[in-house]
């Protein structure tokens, strides 16, 4: 009888929350919930994985940094089952082992540690040169593990193919190598002799590679055969600057550089001690992996061992479980392709078809092939994909989830549609950041959710921002403003010994303006992630723009991604990048778009300025069109934004066709020299 007197006032609760204006963000508490529940069980999990390696045996891989005693772990675990796809080549967790071992040893040689041909020898506590405890540099300007560029020149590379001074304890190795087995074994095997990796960006050379290799103190170099024609103007810098020099593989390498992977493969593949690579702080910087660049010279952000451990719970807060199997098509050198799709898969064990390009042709013929169940993404591969034309082997896969970030919501329709029944799960985070998002509920279009429960374990707060002064709007006491729903808001993140924030290698003025203090309290010190974010009403979260994207024009604030947002609904466009232009005799910046056409559609002015002046304000209307046979990216995919602004709008000095946004007639003209020529005099108004 008393529960059907309380039948009634359960079937009108919803409506009383409603009226309360607390359904919207009670709806997913069930949602919220569990996603708390295995957030709290991986925390707990790695840090009892933490607080065991503390607690071994020196001697032992088991109390060495977290990527040596995690990958020993899974050696002794599940050391018949495969880790490791790439190709017709197949790795299982016992020989990832043992190769990293063996490419440990081959380092430690070069520190001048040799345990010589039967294992160990000494202990940690000799003192002797050869068993020497690792003594990790300092948290500072890169400049303390390299000294000037006398000393460089002390530790550097062979002369005449002579031998090389060791390597100090705790010193960088740059990586520049492609996607491969090989990267990892040199990866994990600098990890475990205690030697920082810097994982730099494949494609650069000249100056902005010198550039990269000086901030973060590099001593030696590992690069690929393959890469040595191009680099070959570069090689008496690198020489210069008295780094080791390594390839990976034989071949004609010239004076000073030997192959690696002969000198690893002469080694036993014996564990080296733990005490070698366990840090002294879980904060101190045990690898640098390099910013996008997309303002500039890439920046070396500092990776600590904190993170790393981190990491290893990635693919588990996604649900992915230890008999999956995860393509990643992602550069190693970023962080979403190391420490999100390698570290994230060995923390729970699983099985990763590592792919050096990708190939959206070959993508689910390797999915076929391979029994992958996860695609690891960033959003652009996704829009590749629906680009292709139908493909058989799209049909009867097993990819049950897609995880990854930076997915648009129209391209995200399109890819469940065609390709589901599928997950996505689209996340948030930044390389250098100390804040990410989670969409566990597959809300299209959100990056996360900002539930009070899920603010406890990961706090962060959006606060308003002026795009004019480039500052956070600051109340009489000298606080932030915290947005209200529906409003565009910075994305910080408090800093604390669990979310700390290391900057960059290279001093502190790299980190200018990451830093923002007093924001919600006197004395607090919060990481600004540049990104401004709206929280709706229902407590999700979607990303607006990034703050140096928007820009100013008639007084009005516009959102490169909103305008981007219109365009890209329009079926004959298939890539849209919007930007501010500065025209001389006007304040702000005008909007410029860049188009690539969908093939075989062709360029209908009429319908896009139409479907402009339909869908967005006058002021958001992009007075300048671009049309171009691919838009220019990083090689994460993300686009050029300020080069594309840097280039203008000159039709002299532009080879693209070029257009023009006449309000008087109405339409999108030609830019000519002529028309060119009466703006910048002031008789075109635009």
């Amino acid at each position: 009888m008393a529960a059907l007197l309380l039948l009634p006032l359960l079937l009108l609760l919803p409506l009383v929350l409603l009226r309360l204006r607390l359904w919207p963000q009670l709806r997913w508490l069930a949602a919220d919930l569990a996603f708390t529940v295995r957030a709290l069980r991986c925390k707990r999990h790695l840090g009892a994985r933490a607080r065991a390696a503390a607690a071994a045996d020196p001697a032992s891989p088991a109390a060495g940094c977290s990527l040596a005693w995690r990958l020993a772990e899974l050696a002794r675990l599940r050391p018949a089952h495969t880790f490791l796809i790439h190709g017709a080549r197949r790795f299982s967790y016992a020989e990832a082992e043992r190769e990293s071992n063996r490419a440990a040893r081959a380092f430690l040689r070069a520190r001048g540690w040799d345990a010589g041909p039967g294992g160990d020898r000494g202990d940690p506590g000799s003192g002797s040169a050869g068993t020497e405890r690792l003594e990790a540099p300092r948290e500072g300007d890169a400049a303390a593990t390299t000294g000037s560029g006398a000393e460089c020149g002390e530790h550097g590379a062979a002369r005449g193919g002579g031998a090389a001074v060791p390597l100090a304890t705790g010193a960088t190795v740059a990586l520049l190598l492609p996607a491969s087995p090989e990267f990892l074994w040199l990866w994990f095997g600098l990890a475990k002799a205690g030697l920082r990796a810097a994982f730099v960006p494949a494609a650069l050379r000249r100056g902005p590679l010198l550039h990269c290799l000086r901030s973060c103190g590099a001593r030696a170099l590992v690069l690929a055969p393959e890469f040595l024609e191009s680099l070959e103007p570069d090689l008496p810098a690198l020489r210069a600057m008295g780094l080791h020099l390594w390839a990976t593989g034989p071949g004609t390498h010239g004076a000073g550089i030997s192959d690696l992977l002969a000198e690893a493969a002469a080694q036993v593949d014996a564990p080296v001690p733990g005490y070698l690579s366990a840090p002294k702080n879980m904060t101190d910087t045990c690898l640098y992996i390099f910013t996008s660049g997309t303002t500039g010279l890439p920046k070396a952000a500092r990776i600590s061992h904190l993170k790393i451990l981190q990491c290893q719970g990635f693919h588990q807060l996604c649900g992915t479980h230890q008999e999956d199997v995860i393509y990643l098509a992602l550069p190693l050198y970023h962080m979403s392709g190391s420490l999100l799709g390698i570290v994230g898969c060995l923390g729970i064990g699983a099985t990763v078809v590592l792919k050096s390009k990708f190939s959206a042709g070959q993508f689910w013929e390797d999915c076929q092939r391979h029994g992958v169940t996860v695609f690891q993404y960033i959003g652009e591969l996704c829009r590749y994909l629906v680009n292709q034309p139908p493909s058989p082997a799209e049909h009867g896969h097993k990819v049950r989830l897609a995880v990854g970030s930076g997915l648009r919501p129209d391209t995200w329709e399109r890819f469940e549609r065609r390709f589901g029944p599928l997950r996505v799960l689209e996340t948030y985070g930044l390389t250098e950041g100390n804040v990410a998002t989670f969409n566990y509920t597959g809300q299209r279009g959100a990056l996360g959710r900002a539930s009070w429960l899920y603010k406890r374990l990961f706090p962060f707060s959006l606060i308003r921002y002026d795009v004019t002064t480039g500052e956070p709007v600051r109340d009489t006491q000298g606080r932030c403003v915290p947005t209200s729903p529906g409003e565009p808001g910075l994305l910080v993140a408090p800093v604390s010994p669990q979310s700390p924030f290391l900057g960059y290698a290279g001093g502190p003025a790299l980190a200018q303006g990451k830093l923002l203090k007093d924001v919600l309290q006197p004395g607090d010190v919060y990481f600004n992630t540049g990104d401004l974010l709206v929280c709706d009403h229902q407590g999700f979260l979607r990303f607006h723009d990034r703050t140096g994207d928007t820009f100013r024009w008639k007084g009005e604030n516009v959102a490169t991604t909103e305008v981007a947002k219109v365009f890209e609904a329009l079926d004959f466009l298939q890539e849209v990048n919007v930007y501010g232009v500065v025209v001389p005799g006007h304040e702000g910046r005008a909007g410029m778009a860049a188009l690539v056409l969908r093939p075989p559609h062709a360029l209908d002015l009429a319908q896009l300025y139409a479907h402009a002046a339909e869908n967005l304000p006058p002021y958001a209307q992009p007075r300048f069109l671009r049309l171009q046979e691919s838009l220019a990216t990083t090689e994460t995919f993300k686009q050029q934004k300020v080069r594309m602004a840097n280039e203008g709008f000159d039709p002299s000095t532009l080879s693209d066709p070029l257009y023009i946004l006449d309000q008087a007639v109405g339409a999108y003209l030609p830019f000519t020299p002529a028309r060119h020529s009466a703006l910048l005099a002031g008789d075109l108004r635009i």
